[in-house]
């Protein structure tokens, strides 16, 4: 027969080892949290929830196997300089990587690029400032407001990445722009399905995104 030292020894092996065991299940169930900071095409403007691009990326990579929450931040009507403006409240405390989506509505209402550049610029500085990961996804201008302009305002996205260092998506509407079957009838935000189109042409990125960014708990 055990006597009572024996017996605490065992006991006390015991919760040990169980709470290794609870510590180790508790790292494992750490999620990453991306912070998607953006527009209407952001917010899933004209889409039930559920279809919005948040949504659908935070299904997609926890298909993959990704422990991770997609928080919806977009804004619709949102420019650079309005998204600025909220980003401290916009982000949680436990983020760890921000998709930035931003600058459709700067080139629809013709606002300078170097305007846009600027609050970009200023957002980025804060994120990493902040220890963040980020990942940079570019839009373009609409070929009617010329062609200076439209030059001027597509460079904003490489020449910020490569100041910063930032992973770079060149235009967020990549595989859904221009396709009727996937757009809206207005012709600017994506369906549900070009919503799906745009994740799974993003989604590399993201990965790499998911990659560099620490989890938090």
């Amino acid at each position: 027969m055990m006597n009572c030292h024996t017996t605490r020894m065992g006991l006390v092996a015991a919760a040990l080892l169980l709470a290794l065991g609870l510590t180790a299940f508790a790292a494992d169930e750490r999620e990453t949290v991306i912070v998607a900071l953006g527009d209407s095409l952001t917010a899933g403007y004209g889409l039930p929830q559920a279809q919005s691009f948040p949504a659908q990326l935070e299904a997609a990579l926890k298909a993959r196997g990704q422990n991770v929450r997609v928080v919806n931040a977009g804004v619709s009507g949102d420019t650079a300089s309005a998204a600025l403006k909220r980003l401290d409240w916009a982000l949680p405390d436990d983020a760890s990587a921000v998709i930035v989506e931003l600058g459709g509505n700067d080139a629809l209402q013709g606002l300078p690029p170097d305007k846009t550049e600027e609050a970009l610029a200023k957002i980025i500085e804060t994120l990493q400032a902040r220890g963040l990961k980020v990942l940079l996804a570019g839009m373009e201008a609409p070929r009617n407001m010329g062609a200076a302009y439209v030059e001027a305002f597509g460079a904003i996205y490489p020449d910020l990445a490569a100041r910063y260092g930032v992973i770079l998506y060149p235009f967020f509407l990549e595989g859904a722009a221009l396709n009727d079957g996937l757009m809206q009838k207005d012709g600017i935000h994506p369906n549900g399905k070009g919503v799906a189109k745009i994740v799974e042409t993003m989604l590399p990125k993201v990965e790499e995104l998911l990659a560099q960014a620490p989890t938090k708990g």
